[in-house]
Formats: structure tokens, sequence, C-alpha cells
């Protein structure tokens, strides 16, 4: 820390009760008054230096010995103007980052300038700043933050901006011109620094070695820092988004945790005096100033820290122009996230449920709106195309081959999210109060082609039916349309063949085609009818590897994956299950009132014609849509 020494007499200030006086031959003239401390001082050294006590003194109309001068608003209080009057005096006097710019303001306002003599108060402490403190990291830093106590007087003097120019302008410098002497508050810090050596020092700066520093500051200070760091454009974004994700785990409680773990938080001395509201009102001031100042560039902050920020948003309550922001910026880096992530607890009055869904669609929404749909194959060229095409030519490929890329990129982003979302629909399933119309919205955002297979689906539609038992056949129904039944692993077949849950027609779909494949791994691809095996040649099926896959998961699966999948029973008796299902349908009353005669009958009547029960079940003028 650098400090300054002016003066070179003795300090004789004493003090008697609350009166501050000085040791000297000559009896006081003038007492200065400030916050019920008194000073009984001479008028000839302060006059000589101090303007504004010259000023005050001749406009009193107060002619006793002692003339009383009262400073009720003086910057700084009782310590800076006692400096600035043993300044007056020739005591001694030091200056440092702790107090130069309380002493400055405290200047300021006696007006200690050159007009009034030669070498004053000002003209010193100037120079002191400008040679001296603002040269080195801890200084500046120190300085700045002691500008809190005076914001305006430090504000309207520039020394708040001179500080913040100088600490952006020594991140922005190599570390090889760079003062050492930083880590203004953390000794843990500065003895990692100085047992490492000098590659070690230059390997920590190039890592952001500042953000821990600027981390202390309080948000409007640290934004105009950070505002100032981004203007230089030399720190590359993910050390800015580094530096805001310390700051937010510093100062926003249980939003981050840093790498020893432990939460840091606001001190009890902090939050003493202040009630909640007004720790709530702060905390949402830096929630919404750190969301201001997160980079444009995708990947600068990670998506977990996106989602943590959205989190204590929704806790805080936000404003709803930063929760929209977030959730574009999610939206770009979805495939990043984990289901604990998006699990955002929902604290609106308006909404029930457990969780935040209508944020979660949204970033759907974005996310999709964010990625390209994957690039079809070129046309094969032909013999003759072939021959025309000449060697120089074939470079015009590689903008075609670096759009492939980028759009494969997003086929894979989206074929992650799309296990991302069933998976979390199956932890939100659970929750009584979650509508269907949601569940539904979350299963249909995400395309068909993301969904390789429909197993995590289904595990998440039969979770939702078990925790809302009192759909109607209608509900259930129009929630199964979500479902490919096609895209359902053997041992997901199995089980919602004896799903109870399921509505009838879905039951069907299932054992259709789980007799179909039974039909290929026994050999009898020959004997299916040609509608049957166009049907596996769309859907992307081998019959060698259906066939394989069958024998090789032949026993069912297990408690762990389906946990009613106990007791599995053979096609047959499932025939018989089903058909004991059919009579009872046939037993229901339709919409109108009328006994319902079931359509789905004589599917099975007649099971080893797998062609007749093809049509029934998917008349050939239906669209796929409409099959459900």
């Amino acid at each position: 820390m650098k400090f300054m020494k002016l003066g070179s007499r003795p300090d004789t200030f004493y003090t008697t009760e609350a009166v501050r006086s000085v040791s000297t031959e000559v009896s006081s003239d003038l007492i200065i008054q400030i916050k019920g401390y008194r000073y009984l001082l001479h008028k000839f050294p302060l006059f000589s230096k101090c303007l504004r006590l010259q000023r005050l003194c001749s406009e009193s109309s107060d002619s006793s010995p002692q003339q009383l001068i009262q400073l009720t608003d003086f910057p700084g209080g009782v310590e800076a103007f006692e400096t600035c009057a043993k300044f007056c005096y020739g005591i001694t006097i030091t200056l440092s980052s702790l107090n130069v710019v309380s002493v400055r303001c405290a200047a300021e306002y006696l007006q200690m300038t050159e007009e009034v003599e030669k070498g004053n108060l000002i003209c010193k402490l100037d120079v002191f700043l400008n040679s001296c403190i603002l040269r080195g990291w801890k200084d500046s830093m120190l300085t700045l933050q002691s500008t809190r106590s005076l914001p305006l007087w430090s504000e309207e003097l520039g020394i708040t901006s001179r500080c913040i120019d100088a600490i952006a302008l020594k991140i922005h410098s190599h570390p090889s011109r760079l003062n050492w002497s930083h880590s203004t508050s953390r000794g843990r810090d500065d003895s990692s620094m100085c047992n490492g050596t000098e590659n070690q020092r230059h390997r920590t700066a190039s890592k952001g070695w500042w953000a821990e520093d600027i981390a202390e500051l309080g948000i409007d200070l640290y934004w105009r820092t950070m505002v100032a760091i981004k203007a230089g454009g030399r720190i590359p974004t993910y050390l800015i988004g580094e530096a805001l994700r310390i700051y937010a785990s510093r100062w926003l409680p249980n939003i981050c945790k840093d790498v020893n773990g432990s939460n840091k938080q606001h001190s009890g001395n902090d939050q003493g005096s202040e009630t909640m509201s007004d720790i709530t009102s702060k905390h949402r001031l830096i929630l919404e100033s750190i969301v201001s100042l997160l980079p444009t560039e995708k990947g600068s902050v990670s998506c977990g820290f996106l989602l943590k920020l959205l989190k204590a948003g929704n806790i805080l309550g936000a404003s709803h122009s930063s929760k929209m922001e977030l959730a574009r910026r999610v939206g770009l880096q979805l495939e990043e996230a984990t289901v604990s992530d998006l699990l955002i607890p929902s604290l609106s009055y308006t909404n029930e449920t457990a969780y935040d869904v209508d944020i979660v669609l949204s970033i759907l929404e974005q996310f999709m709106q964010g990625q390209t749909p994957p690039t079809s194959p070129p046309r094969a060229k032909t013999s003759f195309e072939k021959r025309r095409r000449s060697r120089s030519a074939e470079h015009i490929d590689y903008e075609f081959q670096e759009s492939r890329r980028s759009s494969s990129a997003s086929h894979s982003s989206k074929l992650k999210v799309a296990k991302l979302v069933d998976e979390y629909l199956q932890e939100i399933a659970r929750d009584a109060n979650l509508p269907l119309s949601k569940v539904i919205a979350l299963a249909e955002a995400i395309p068909d082609f993301a969904r390789i297979d429909h197993d995590d689906l289904y595990r998440a539609i039969d979770i939702y039916l078990k925790s809302h038992s009192e759909l109607s056949k209608s509900e259930r129904k129009k929630l199964c349309r979500v479902l490919d039944c096609k895209k359902l692993s053997m041992e997901a077949c199995m089980h919602a063949a004896q799903n109870e849950l399921l509505p009838l027609r879905v039951v069907v779909q299932v054992l259709f085609f789980e007799q179909a494949r039974a039909a290929v791994a026994g050999g009898q691809v020959t004997d299916l009818p040609s509608n049957i095996k166009a049907l596996f040649v769309n859907h992307g099926d081998d019959t060698s590897r259906i066939q394989q896959q069958l024998g090789s998961k032949g026993n069912g699966p297990t408690d762990d994956e389906w946990s009613t999948a106990s007791g599995l029973k053979s096609p047959k008796s499932k025939l018989s299950t089903l058909r004991m299902k059919l009579a009872e349908e046939d037993n229901d009353l339709d919409d109108n009132g009328h006994v319902r005669t079931s359509k789905l009958k004589g599917v099975f009547s007649i099971p080893s014609r797998p062609k007749r029960m093809l049509s029934k079940l998917w008349p050939s003028n239906r669209s796929g849509s409409e099959r459900h």
C-alpha cells in the first residue's frame, strides 16, 4: 500500500471531554463544531489555507473573542477535518488509499485550492492520486471501495471514474506490465500468488485473477467497472462470464458455490439492520444487473449458471424482461442442461404447480427457433455430371460441407434436448396440479425425428396416469396421442400390453407391433404381407436387427426399469387379456348414451391373419396423424 506524509511538526492535538484543542502558547480564537465535536483552533493557520472558513467567518455576525462556525454538512466527518486542520498547522499527516477520498472531499469543502496558497492540500492530493494510488491495483481497489461512503462528492470530483478507468486499464494490460500488488481482501489468494513461480503468476493472471477482487464491490460500482472492462474489448467473453458467476456466488444466496463448496453470502452485519424486503430488493437489483452484463456470445456462460439465475429470478420476483432474456439465452444452449437445472420452482400465486412449466416451454420455443433442421444429403451425381466436373471445382463443396456439419450439430442438439424433455416430464408428472395441456405441450414441443425411441415418453405418460387417476377416457386418449407405439422397445411394449391405465386403442397397437416383431424374429418374414413389411421399412427397422435384439432381450424388463412388469405373460395370454378388455369396451356407452360396439373386436378374432388386422387398425385412406 502506498502512502504519503506531509508536514514535519509533532502532533499537538489533545482531547478534553468532547473538545479537541491544539497545545500552543496562543489562546484559541476560533471554534469549529462538527457533529457534536468542538475544535478550539486559531484563525491564522486555518484562514491561510481554507477559503471557505474565511468567507464563513466574514459573513458571521458573531463578534465574540472565540468565533463559532458550525459545519453541519461536512464530508468525511471529524477525522477528515482534523487531517485538514493538522495540515494547516504543519503537523505530520499520513495519507493512503484508506483516507485519501475523505480528505480530498474535505479539502474540496474547505476550498483548499492553489488560489489561496501555492502547494495547498488539494493539489498535493491530486498528485498523490494520479502518480501513486491509481498506479497500483490494490490501492486503486481500496480507493474505489472507499468512495461508497461519499458517493456524490466522489462522483463530482471524478475520483470514482478515475479509479474505474485505472482498474479497467490494469485488467486490459499485459501481465508482464502489471503491478502485482493485488488481491485486496483475501490473504489466501495473496499467499497462493506468492508461493508460485513467475510463470504461475502469469498463468493465474491470464485466467481472470481480477474477478474475485472486483467481486467485493457493491453492485453500482461493479456494474460500472464491468462495463468499462467490456468496453475495452480485450478480455475474452468466457472470462467475463466467469467473473459474473463469481460475483453471483458472492452476493446472491444459494445461487452458486465456490470451489470449496461453501456458499458465499452477505455477512450478518450487513443484513442485521435491513428488513427482509430491503434484502430482497437488493438481491433483485443484483440479479437484474448481472443479466444486463451477460456477454452476447453463445457459450460465454454455462447453461447451468443461466438456469440458476432463472431460479433466483423466480424466487426474487425479477422483472419479466430479465427472465425472458435468461430464457432466450438458455434456449441457445439447452442441450447442456440437466433435469435438475430445469426444475425451476414456481412461486406465482396464479400457478399452483410445484415447478414453473411455462418458463420451460418458453425455453423450448427459443431453442427450436435457434436451431436449423438437418440438411438433407446431396443428390447423387450422374456419370455425365462427374465427367464434366473439373478437379478445381471440387473446392466449391467446402462451404456446403461446413453447413452440413453445422446442421448435424443442430440435429444432435435436438436429440439431446428430446431426451432431456422426456426425463423432465417424468419428474414433473407426479405433480397432482400439473394440467394435462402442459404435459401435451411439452411432449409436442419436440419434433418427431428428435425422438429415436418413445420409451422415456411412455414412462412419463405412465407416471402421469398413475398420479392422475381422475382423468377421463377422452383425456387419457388425448394424452396417448403423443405416443408412437412403433418407437417403443420390446421392454416398453411388454409393459404397455399389461398397463390397465392405457386406452384400449394403444394396447391394440402395442400388441399388434409385438406380434409383428415376433413373426419377424421367428423367421416368418416372407409370410408377412407387403404392407407390414413396408411399415417396418418406413420405420427404419432391419429384420435381422430386430431378430437379434429380440433374442437378447427376451427375458423382459427388470423391476428397476418397469415397476409393474413382473409376471409378464406370453403373447397368447396377452390376447386373452385383450379379449376381456374388448368385452368390457362393448358394454361401455359412447358420448351420445348409445351402447358402443367395439370396432376392434374382430382384430384378434383371426390372429393368424396380420394383413386383415392391419387393414382394420389403419384403413388405407387415413393419414398417419389421424390414426390416434
